[in-house]
């Protein structure tokens, strides 16, 4: 074995054991001395070495540098790793080093661009680099065509998504999974699903990822039926339920008030992380079971699992819906004080809020609205608009609308309601003075509107109330 060889070997072997800045410029200086640097798989082991150690910038100096006219793997490398540590635009830089200096990118180039600028949600970067693909030949690669439909998703453009995925020649299970995460996403749930339902015609088998988005869209769009056709083909194939699958039929079944159902699936779990016991919970709440979402809390922290600010929402939830004031405030003031690592953000007030209010301790509930360091929200407002009327208090719920009018004076509803009130309190000329004012603004009441699912879940009914 030649001696460059040794040497090469060595400094293959060294890098990934690099543990200081002092180390990484030892080795630099000898692939610089030894013109070792232009090995490319030298060079992608001196990059992984740096992305380790958090000294990218240091590559990327040497790269500009010490490498006039680098392999397009090595860029490739370092482009790669740079979009792994999410730091915004200098994949790009590096790509328009590779212009400049005449290296033609490939076709493993242009997946980690998309990727780069669907984690920034930089469109219009995006679709410059779908210029270049096309302009040099690359877009016929499936691989490209499917980060570029990735990157319209994640940047809320599905009409650009659709356009791509439609002129496709060839899609796989890859094609068909974006597509359906970015409309579910964009809380697009029916096309979300219906994309699903087409994938199946079209004859490609999905992947967790896809059942996963699949679930998901059920949950949020209240199609129980199709949820339960996916957990059958799921237990027809025979997949290990891991945790993102369980959690999804979880969440599933929880949100749909199937908390029999969420229990199954869970007892099944070998492997669970907090996103699970936050859906299980999720569904108590909102099955209004608030007592047995407090014991699966308590289970859940003598098993060792940290309660993240989601369990917390969750968990409030559950109390507000079944009246446990009592315990609500106690989970409450331990928040407060720090006892979880974090303090109540806003979505805790709003519990709170609700949860007091719905008990009818309508100062208490006043009070911590008043004391809270945030604006008020529209859910507390709503809160404190309902319980003023439940309970009678008809000044709180005056106080409330009127908050909502301002926060949004485009919805016409607020005013309605705010109308309402005046009436039944028997103030005429106020009552005429919010009717004036929705003229004035040139609102109008809103349409209501609601859906139901058909069997065999293939068609969803919205009914609209004239």
């Amino acid at each position: 074995m030649s001696q460059l060889n040794v040497t090469t070997t060595r400094l293959l072997s060294l890098l990934p054991n690099c543990s200081s800045i002092t180390h990484i410029n030892q080795i630099q200086a000898q692939l610089i001395t030894q013109n070792l640097h232009s090995i490319t798989t030298v060079a992608s082991t001196f990059i992984t070495a740096c992305k380790t150690l958090g000294l990218l910038h240091l590559a990327h100096l040497h790269l500009l540098t010490q490498l006039p006219n680098p392999h397009v793997f090595t860029c490739n490398s370092l482009i790669r790793a740079f979009s792994h540590s999410h730091i915004p635009h200098v994949p790009l830089s590096i790509y328009t080093h590779m212009c400049k200096t005449s290296i033609p990118p490939n076709h493993y180039t242009f997946p980690i661009l998309f990727k780069s600028s669907a984690d920034g949600r930089d469109l219009r970067q995006g679709r410059c680099l779908h210029t270049h693909v096309l302009k040099l030949g690359h877009w016929c690669d499936i691989y490209v065509q499917n980060s570029a439909l990735d990157l319209y998703a994640s940047c809320a453009r599905m009409d650009l998504c659709r356009k791509v995925f439609d002129e496709m020649p060839l899609r796989d299970v890859v094609s068909w999974t974006g597509l359906i995460k970015g409309y579910r996403n964009l809380g697009k749930y029916d096309d979300a699903l219906i994309a699903f339902e087409q994938m199946q015609y079209a004859g490609v088998v999905p992947n967790a990822v896809t059942m996963v988005n699949a679930l998901a869209a059920c949950a949020s769009f209240g199609a129980l039926e199709m949820g339960v056709w996916i957990h059958e083909c799921i237990r027809r194939e025979g997949w290990e339920l891991d945790v993102k699958l369980g959690t999804a039929l979880i969440d599933l079944y929880g949100t749909c008030g199937k908390t029999e159902e969420a229990l199954a699936v869970f007892d099944r779990m070998e492997e669970k992380n907090t996103f699970t016991w936050n859906a299980l919970i999720k569904g108590f709440a909102l099955a209004k079971s608030g007592e047995e979402a407090v014991w699966w809390f308590g289970r859940m922290e003598r098993e060792g699992f940290g309660a993240d600010e989601v369990t917390l929402v969750e968990l409030l939830s559950a109390c507000s819906h079944s009246g446990l004031v009592d315990v609500g405030r106690q989970i409450f003031s331990s928040l407060s004080n720090g006892k979880y690592g974090f303090l109540p953000s806003v979505k805790h007030y709003a519990c709170m809020i609700d949860l007091l209010a719905r008990a009818g301790c309508l100062e208490d509930a006043f009070k911590c609205l008043r004391e809270m360091p945030y604006e008020p929200s529209k859910a507390m407002l709503g809160s404190l608009l309902a319980a003023g009327k439940t309970y009678g208090d008809l000044e709180l719920s005056e106080f409330a609308a009127t908050k909502l009018v301002e926060l949004e004076p485009g919805n016409s509803a607020y005013y309605i309601l705010l109308s309402n009130l005046y009436a039944e309190m028997g103030r005429w000329d106020d009552v005429e003075k919010v009717r004036a004012m929705m003229k004035e603004r040139d609102l109008k009441k809103d349409l209501g509107c609601s859906s139901a699912e058909r069997k065999p879940f293939d068609q969803v009914d919205q009914l609209v109330a004239q």
